[in-house]
């Protein structure tokens, strides 16, 4: 058997499980002990009250005027008087006419009190002069037409000591009974808890090598079969997400070995052949379009990294998206004007509200999908940004549309453009195709806005593009 560590939950479990049922074993003796006493003493009152009804009528007095007991009272075994009774009488000017011989001729408590016995019976509990303490019952009682006050007692002594006895026997059975909780208690907490000490061991044994597995759910509504699933899902996630940085990783690989690649082909054929000047020129401007491209992909690989790295939120504020789109038409005015394209804006009419959000993110995804639009129209076609409101996830948002005349998207292609490095079939756009990287920046910064950017499938002439931003209020100091 394992020997429980005191930092283990089943040894907490176990401790709580005995701490609580010793307060409640705690509480219920006490309970059972003063209901026991209060019964005690109810029955001690009833008896006492008997026998001073019985003695009552066995007192008398004798022709010299002394009051005396019957003394074919003590003939009946069954009288306790005899035994332990304390049995004091006073006239009702407080003189003692007769004390039992259990006094010792010791006053049982003294002068009477005002209407002591006069309507019912009196109980209280008394001290003697020897320090013994007294259940007393008081009453008046005429006998041969002379008013009496009959005062009985009984000691507490055997009393308390039943009540003392009565309390070790149950303070006895206390430990034995906590003892016995615990071993249950240990047993309990180590069969409940035992399907989770099979998940640790399976999970320590889940590495990189074996992400497809899983935890076992015996139980899927239980707490431990919860637990289990909010794992194995994680660990889907997490198997997703290694994939994905497995093929990310073989394509930026793939996409940096081919420039690299071409590049040293065109040294070495250089130097080889020993060309003349035109030759070099020609070879170095080879090289150097290799390395723009190479730069282009090394930059775009570092613009995801840090959009990644970003923390959500930190840097937010209010945004016009016309004014911003304004903004990236005039950085991007002489390549329109090299393209000859015309850019029209439309607006649906509504009251223009700026989006919440992080302003280089929402620059970064204009700039590539406007640079992309211009990229692929046509000599001398129309570029069209439509603004409009729209909802997303049933909250207000704004809409901004970039639509150009250019080939389209294919069929199928529309949710994989986003993909990093994807490039498309259509032998329209490869040769227009740069690194792969500028639709996935678009994504990952809309994403990380809480917006959403999708290609309007419903488009038959050019793509479509939009964007959709969250209307909300900034938090006041990032405003």
């Amino acid at each position: 058997m394992k020997r429980p560590s005191s930092r283990s939950i089943r040894a907490r479990l176990t401790l709580w499980y005995v701490a609580v049922l010793a307060l409640i074993l705690a509480v219920y003796l006490g309970v059972v002990f003063f209901f026991q006493l209060a019964l005690l003493e109810r029955q001690m009152y009833h008896d006492a009250v008997q026998d001073v009804e019985t003695v009552e009528a066995l007192f008398f007095f004798d022709p010299s005027g002394q009051l005396q007991l019957q003394q074919n009272y003590f003939v009946h075994p069954q009288n306790r008087l005899l035994v332990d009774r304390l049995v004091e009488v006073q006239n009702l000017s407080g003189q003692v006419l007769y004390r039992s011989s259990t006094l010792k001729n010791l006053p049982l408590d003294g002068a009477q009190f005002p209407s002591e016995g006069t309507n019912s019976f009196n109980e209280r509990t008394t001290k003697l002069a020897d320090g013994s303490r007294v259940f007393l019952v008081s009453h008046v009682h005429p006998v041969e037409g002379h008013p009496l006050l009959i005062r009985l007692g009984y000691r507490l002594s055997s009393l308390e000591s039943r009540m003392l006895q009565f309390t070790f026997v149950l303070l006895l059975g206390l430990p034995i009974a906590l003892i016995a909780a615990a071993f249950a208690g240990y047993g309990i907490a180590r069969k409940a808890l035992s399907p989770l000490d099979e998940m640790t061991e399976r999970a320590e044994s889940i590495t990189s090598k074996n992400l497809h597995e899983r935890l076992t759910v015996e139980n899927p509504d239980d707490e431990l079969g919860r637990m289990a699933r909010v794992f194995n899902h994680l660990l889907g996630r997490l198997e997703r997400a290694f994939a994905e940085l497995q093929r990310f990783t073989a394509d930026a690989a793939h996409e940096l070995r081919t420039p690299l690649a071409s590049v040293r082909t065109t040294g070495e054929l250089a130097l080889e052949r020993n060309p003349g000047a035109d030759e070099f020129r020609e070879t170095v401007s080879s090289m150097l379009e290799e390395t723009i491209r190479l730069n282009q992909t090394i930059d775009g690989l570092l613009i995801l990294a840090r959009t990644e790295a970003r923390q959500v939120g930190e840097t937010e504020e209010l945004v016009s998206l016309p004014e911003l789109v304004h903004e990236i038409l005039k950085l991007l005015e002489v390549v329109i004007e090299e393209r000859r394209v015309s850019v029209s804006e439309d607006h649906d009419g509504h009251p223009e509200v700026p989006v919440c959000a992080d302003r280089s993110f929402v620059r970064a995804a204009i700039l590539n999908v406007l640079h992309n639009a211009i990229k692929f129209s046509p000599p001398g076609s129309r570029l069209q940004i439509a603004y409009s409101s729209a909802t997303l996830e049933s909250k207000p948002a704004e809409r901004v549309c970039i639509a150009d005349s250019g080939p389209g998207i294919q069929a199928g292609e529309h949710e994989r453009i986003f993909d990093r490095f994807f490039t498309s079939r259509n032998p329209d756009t490869q040769l227009s195709s740069g690194s792969g990287l500028g639709l996935s920046i678009a994504k990952l910064a809309i994403d990380r806005c809480g917006g959403r950017i999708f290609f309007d499938k419903a488009a038959t002439e050019g793509a479509r593009c939009c964007i959709d931003l969250p209307v909300g209020q900034c938090p006041p100091e990032k405003k």
